[in-house]
């Protein structure tokens, strides 16, 4: 009985292992996708900046596939292909347009391009709040959120007379802001940001 029951065990406790060991890393993408939800539902309005982070996967070709970061100039490497524009485009354009390019080196490539880290929307918060400088920008972010993100007004601060700086086709704006009514619940008055924006405090 001993020897039978040990060869049962021999078998039955890797299998608990490596059963242990499948289920370990399903918890793991869960954990890594988290931050790049709202980047994945953007896939087809974001527009990439420098700075930002990609992953970039071509359909069974690890070679081709990685992280890549979007150099200031706007361009990302690749093997084979070089400098490519990534700034500029949203991840699906970016997806086809490599996509179109590897056409030469292979047949039907596959390509698809996710937003891991978005480290070029960023709106600035000057005067009387209560983390003044720049603060990372999130899809659809509003003047509400980015103050609360800065951590709110202080004491001293005149709500009446904020205002958004915004540079826009070449023009300088000054928007007024309406902050007690955007408070009040008026998403009117909660303007939506954009990339580069600078909410005046006075």
């Amino acid at each position: 009985m001993k020897p039978g029951t040990l060869l049962i065990l021999a078998f039955f406790v890797p299998s608990l292992f490596c059963h242990a060991q499948d289920k370990e890393p399903a918890g793991k993408p869960a954990e890594v996708a988290a931050p790049a939800l709202p980047a994945a539902i953007a896939a087809d309005s974001y527009v990439i900046g420098a700075s930002d982070v990609l992953a970039v996967t071509v359909w069974k070709e690890p070679t081709l596939s990685g992280n890549l970061l979007v150099r200031p100039d706007g361009m990302i490497s690749l093997p084979l292909l070089g400098d490519v524009q990534a700034a500029g485009m949203t991840p699906l354009q970016l997806a086809d347009q490599i996509a179109a390019k590897l056409q030469k080196f292979m047949q039907d490539p596959k390509v698809s391009v996710v937003l891991t880290q978005i480290n070029s929307k960023k709106v600035f918060l000057l005067g009387e709040v209560g983390k003044k400088g720049p603060i990372e920008m999130t899809p659809g972010m509003t003047l509400l959120e980015a103050i609360g993100s800065a951590g709110g007004l202080t004491d001293y601060a005149n709500a009446k007379k904020i205002y958004i700086l915004r540079d826009e086709a070449g023009k300088h704006q000054k928007i007024p802001v309406h902050y007690k009514e955007a408070l009040k619940g008026d998403s009117t008055f909660n303007l939506v940001l954009k990339p580069g924006d600078t909410i005046v405090v006075p």
